[in-house]
């Protein structure tokens, strides 16, 4: 700036604040108060990229290396910047009002200790080297470079071009490092909550306190049990925290549903693509797809205001809709929706009554139960487990090369690219499902203890009903009877295939006692083993 630069149209008038160190500021006959400043003072800008880095010594040594090249030079520092930000991006705020204080005649210098503290992008840049142009002197306490030649401005230009393509370079191999370790399974990022960081090129491991709190969160979200708000309260009796130790918000709840990481999928949201993860899963494949069928609307949400026990598990057997509970004078009546169906109003009770005496039905007498243990010893189940290994391998194979055809097709330009990561991500998400169920299809000795298992359980079959909770009486009627109807006041209900077979007197068929969905072996067999404890607990109590 020259030493006297005058304003008239905007009646600003600034004279001779080099020389004088005085800044005379009249605007339209008003005089402001004098600002003093020191032909020498400067500003200390210090800066690192992270807030890791700044818990070092790195901030230290610039500001040593500033002050010492300070008193060498014969300058005061008035006062320091302290930045905790990478300069890869514009917009740090403290650089910034460094800037706005600079214009306004705040120091009459600037000292940083290295180009690239300054800015490592051209637009910053762009800024910072017009402060010569502004009258303020620019000094690198590391390097004798002149602001005031045409040489020493050209020289930190270039380095400043170095400083940011340094930076392109760094992202650009970081992001090649990234997408190696995705492709290898690995997610390189910090573990999501009810996971446990392991180190670099380690995948992450359940952390065995939270992981169980996760997993019943999905399972009770997916059978209606909770919604967003209601599972803020529960969690948060529960203990779960999110990373910063606070409770979980709405955001927390839905961010924890709608990650496919727990399922064993890693999805990076800002590109969209999805890799399949080396890590263990919490839970199946299956579950999650049926927590996304609830939060996307394509499965409604069946909580309710009162939480009746038989809310949505029987319909109309005449018009095929859902029985609608209501509470009145005390008692819980279940009719149908449709005005003119035969089918009016059941009592609660009464249902509970049909059930009981569904259940004494379906229980296996001794003789029963113990020709089940000797057929499990002399049938063999290796056929079986064969072909449906084969099965499922085959299905891998398929979705495999159908992942291939999707690869063609984007090569080719027939498939854009959005549409491309959307089926991956599907395809991929059936391919884990499947290399789960191969990787948990049992052996013939844990179908043949399975089978045991469940002999044991169809000898108690109304004392597990009796000992349960409400929601684990609904988990029990779902998998033990698929079909449940009602006929006017007639509960008709239809017992599941290994009910029917064992009471038969044939041999469990073969099956998947671990797929996720409902109605299968693995959830029944664990309610059983939950009620004999909870009477084995009632008996040492005395109750």
């Amino acid at each position: 700036m020259p030493p006297h630069l005058f304003a008239h149209a905007g009646g600003w008038h600034l004279a001779n604040a080099r020389r004088t160190g005085v800044a005379k500021i009249r605007r339209y006959g008003r005089v402001k108060e004098p600002q003093y400043q020191c032909m020498n003072s400067c500003f200390g800008y210090i800066r690192v990229s992270t807030q890791k880095q700044g818990e070092g010594v790195s901030l230290e040594a610039q500001k040593d290396a500033i002050q010492a090249f300070a008193r060498q030079k014969d300058l005061t520092i008035t006062k320091w910047f302290e930045e905790k930000q990478t300069a890869a991006k514009g917009g740090r705020p403290i650089f910034n009002q460094m800037l706005r204080q600079l214009r306004r005649g705040g120091a009459s210098g600037v000292i940083i200790h290295k180009i690239d503290r300054s800015a490592r992008n051209l637009r910053d840049w762009a800024m910072f080297s017009e402060l010569p142009d502004a009258g303020v002197n620019v000094y690198v306490a590391t390097e004798s470079l002149d602001f005031t030649s045409r040489g020493g401005r050209l020289t930190a230009d270039i380095q400043a071009v170095i400083a940011a393509d340094y930076i392109r370079n760094l992202r650009e191999e970081t992001i090649k490092g990234i997408q190696g370790r995705l492709k290898q399974g690995l997610y390189p990022f910090r573990a999501p909550v009810g996971y446990l960081d392991q180190g670099r090129g380690k995948p992450k491991i359940p952390d065995p306190r939270i992981a169980p709190i996760i997993r019943e969160m999905f399972e009770r979200y997916a059978a209606g049990q909770e919604t967003y708000m209601s599972l803020i309260d529960w969690t948060g009796g529960k203990g779960l925290r999110n990373q910063k130790g606070g409770p979980l918000s709405l955001h927390g709840v839905e961010t924890i549903l709608g990650n496919p990481f727990y399922a064993g999928l890693i999805r990076i949201k800002r590109t969209g693509q999805t890799f399949p993860g080396i890590h263990e899963p919490i839970i199946s494949v299956s579950l999650y797809e049926d927590v996304e069928a609830v939060r996307t609307g394509r499965r409604g949400q069946i909580k309710t205001r009162h939480q009746h026990l038989f809310r949505r598990l029987f319909i109309c057997g005449h018009c095929d809709g859902c029985m609608i509970p209501e509470l009145q004078k005390g008692r819980v009546y279940y009719r149908c929706k449709r005005n003119f169906c035969p089918t009016k109003t059941i009592r609660e009770d009464m249902i509970q009554a049909a059930l009981r005496k569904e259940l004494q039905r379906l229980e296996l007498t001794a003789r029963a139960s113990a020709k089940v243990h000797a057929d499990c010893e002399t049938v063999s189940t290796d056929g079986k487990l064969s072909e449906a290994r084969s099965a499922i391998e085959l299905q891998i194979n398929d979705e495999e090369a159908r992942q291939e055809r999707l690869t063609d097709l984007l090569i080719d330009g027939t498939l854009e690219r959005a549409t491309y990561a959307d089926r991956k991500a599907k395809s991929d998400q059936r391919l884990l499902d499947l290399k789960q169920q191969l990787a948990r299809l049992p052996s013939a000795t844990q179908i043949q203890q399975v089978h045991r298992d469940l002999a044991e359980l169809q000898k108690s079959l109304v004392v597990t009903y009796e000992m349960a909770t409400s929601d684990e009486k609904r988990e029990f009627i779902q998998n033990v009877w698929p079909n449940r109807k009602v006929f006017g006041k007639n509960v008709v209900v239809e017992p599941s295939g290994w009910l029917q077979e064992a009471v038969s007197g044939n041999l469990i068929s073969f099956g998947d006692p671990v797929r996720g969905h409902g109605r299968t072996f693995g959830p029944i067999l664990e309610l059983s083993r939950k009620t004999r404890a909870r009477k084995l607990s009632c008996k040492a109590s005395g109750e």
